[in-house]
């Protein structure tokens, strides 16, 4: 072959590496290659350079996305992702990890399960309201209203007469159907906002008075008194620590009150030489002029009405009886719902937290709201039902299990979790699993559910007061590959 009137051929080098020539436009250039031992990525065939290049047959990008498996994936995951791994795999075989013809099959193994990088898991804590996975799983009914409320739904509007209509009306109705005490109902995006909008409309630049016994600090170092300086108020302290009484709030009401906050001590308990005060005694508290000092309960887990599991824990019913004016409570932990800020109460008191600028920017979304109606409105939810599951009935689905796998049954306390009543033992069982299976069962090796056991006194334990019945099955596969799986 002849450039330029030269002839062309290709060098020699004793160097143990090969170079081999190519040509830019009618320049000769040198192409290294550096794999010693490989084989020449350009052969002469007939006279002619012709590329032996393995790397020469990694599909184009274009046209790996366009064959079906990453088409399909392309439509569920997006574009994007399946092209950030398609080019995962690509570098690999660039690299000799994989072959050329690998790379597809490659991608469409690594491709992410789910857009979401949330991980669905089974709770075999025993802890109910777990913070962590997510406090309460939805009820069917609940999860059916979410994806139902997905889509264009009339979250603020009156189909009958085509106007705007009162935003969540249907899940506010729930609400005060629940709770007939109550005179009015509103709904914000967490528990924390529901006593915040609460302070921010009645005690804005005036003072609140809470008790020292009930100056909690509540999960990620989150404390009450500088919520509550958050907003503009002040603090009031009366009391101390273990014991107030109804003359240190009177003492300390005045023309700058607010309002007085009762919150509920919900993650501990102090025992012994205590005193509190009721919301019966609290609820005729008068300024100097005579007008009355509003008072909000802020009962924290959302229990609605008594429940004899639980007979220490407040409920909203209860606190409106016996004198609250307000009562503010998270959604989602004894209720069972989504996360939501919930105020019942007093209609003038309701609607004055509701016309605050401030309920604008607390407000929850449609798919919250439509969770709501179906949680108060629906049969027991997940949480009802494994905070009243007893020993007997959870120790025959744990024994049959138990044996599946060769293991034991040992009897343990399930807690409610979530700052719900602390220090109260649900009476359960669980099979006891080696500690080192826990972390297996954490990080499954195949393609299994994510199992989370505890570990309690130097042994694991899988409770199964969480876990859907119809879920029993994959628990014990799961159990089987965490136990089989060598240490």
């Amino acid at each position: 072959m002849e450039a330029s009137g030269f002839l062309v051929g290709p060098p020699v080098f004793n160097t143990g590496e090969a170079e081999y020539l190519g040509l830019a436009g009618s320049i000769p250039v040198r192409l290294r290659h550096t794999s010693k031992g490989a084989a020449a990525p350009f052969a002469r065939t007939k006279g002619a350079l012709v590329s032996e290049d393995p790397r020469r047959a990694i599909p184009r990008t274009d046209a790996a996305l366009a064959t079906p498996r990453l088409a399909e994936a392309s439509e569920r995951l997006g574009r994007a992702t399946v092209r950030a791994v398609l080019v995962a795999a690509q570098e690999r075989a660039r690299v000799g990890e994989i072959a050329p013809d690998e790379v597809i099959d490659a991608a469409v193994e690594t491709l992410p399960a789910r857009t979401s990088s949330l991980t669905p898991v089974l709770n075999a804590t025993g802890v109910v309201v777990h913070t962590n996975i997510g406090r309460a799983p939805l009820s069917p009914s609940a999860i059916e209203a979410v994806v139902d409320a997905a889509g264009y739904v009339d979250v603020e509007m009156d189909l009958t007469t085509g106007a705007r209509s009162r935003r969540g009306a249907g899940a506010l109705t729930a609400l005060l159907e629940a709770v007939p005490d109550a005179e009015a109902a509103l709904a914000v995006n967490n528990g924390a906002a529901a006593l915040v909008l609460a302070t921010t409309a009645l005690a804005a630049g005036r003072e609140v008075i809470v008790s020292r016994g009930e100056m909690i600090e509540i999960g990620d170092g989150f404390r009450l008194p500088d919520l509550i300086a958050s907003t503009g108020a002040r603090l009031r302290e009366v009391g101390t620590t273990n014991r107030t009484h109804v003359r240190d709030y009177l003492e300390a009401v005045g023309p700058e009150t607010g309002c007085i906050l009762k919150a509920h001590p919900s993650n501990f308990r102090v025992d012994g030489f205590t005193a509190a005060v009721g919301y019966a005694q609290l609820r005729d508290v008068r300024r100097p002029d005579g007008s009355h000092v509003p008072l909000v309960a802020d009962i924290g887990s959302g229990l609605l009405a008594p429940d004899p599991v639980l007979p220490d824990e407040p409920d909203a019913t209860t606190a409106l009886q016996e004198g609250a004016s307000i009562v503010t409570a998270s959604g989602d932990k004894l209720l069972g719902g989504p996360q939501a800020g919930l105020v019942l109460g007093e209609s003038e008191t309701v609607e004055r937290l509701r016309r605050h600028p401030l309920a604008r920017a607390l407000r929850v979304d449609k798919l919250t709201l439509a969770a709501l109606e179906a949680t108060v409105r629906g049969p027991a939810t997940p949480v009802a039902r494994a905070l009243h599951a007893n020993a007997d009935e959870l120790r025959p689905r744990t024994e049959v299990l138990a044996a599946a796998v060769g293991r034991s049954v040992v009897p343990v306390d399930g807690r409610v979790g979530g700052g719900g009543a602390p220090g109260v033992p649900l009476p359960g069982c669980a099979i006891e699993i080696p500690v080192a299976a826990v972390e297996r069962l954490r990080f499954p090796a195949g393609s299994g559910p994510v199992v989370l056991a505890r570990v309690e006194d130097g042994r694991g334990l899988v409770d199964l007061r969480c876990i859907p019945t119809d879920r029993d099955s994959e628990v014990k596969a799961a159990l089987h590959a965490a136990l089989d799986a060598p240490a």
